[in-house]
């Protein structure tokens, strides 16, 4: 996947500025795809340059004027290319996974503060991607907007996300608890 895809799809709930975009990717796409906000501009701008985005510029009083960009018939159909191609198998690259790898060899007391650290940053995304999914499904219960609602996509890339996080903050605290009870044994009374 490349980050025009990302853009693209982020960009079909209707217009962003770049900004918008950026805060955007900040709360939903970056459970999936990080991007730094100059990126997303840059991208911005090839996309417009190719056609697949339009932007718009709103003048606006009393702060800078402000282009909102918004998917043409173009980039509905590399969205849709996209979406028919192949995907490819994910993985992890994590080098906090390494560290634990070589934790046999290495001193284990950092190795265990990451974890926590970990652990206590996928505590903030769970509670996050929770207040994401309320705010995405409105008063309906989960069931039924999954059946009835207008765009569930973000939805269930948010519930990936989710998943995602609780899963990760479950492993770094028993990994931690692991690591700690070796240490004691191994360090004796």
């Amino acid at each position: 996947m490349a980050l025009r895809h990302a853009v693209l799809a982020a960009l079909l709930d209707g217009e962003y500025s770049g900004y918008q975009l950026a805060k955007a990717f900040d709360v939903g796409v970056a459970n999936f795809w990080h991007a730094l906000p100059q990126q997303l501009y840059a991208e911005l701008a090839r996309l417009e340059k190719e056609g697949l985005v339009a932007g718009r510029e709103v003048v606006q009083e009393s702060r800078p004027n402000k282009r909102l960009f918004h998917v043409t018939d173009a980039g509905h159909t590399e969205l849709e290319e996209f979406a028919a191609a192949a995907s490819k198998p994910s993985f992890i690259r994590d080098d906090l996974l390494v560290k634990v790898q070589a934790a046999d060899g290495v001193g284990t007391v950092r190795v265990i503060e990451q974890l926590e650290e970990r652990a206590s940053a996928a505590e903030g995304k769970i509670e996050l991607f929770g207040t994401l999914l309320r705010q995405l499904r409105g008063d309906a219960e989960e069931d039924e907007f999954l059946r009835r609602g207008r765009r569930i996509g973000p939805y269930l890339t948010c519930l990936r996300g989710l998943a995602f996080e609780r899963e990760h903050r479950d492993w770094c605290l028993r990994t931690a608890a692991v690591l700690k009870e070796r240490q004691s044994l191994h360090t004796g009374p």
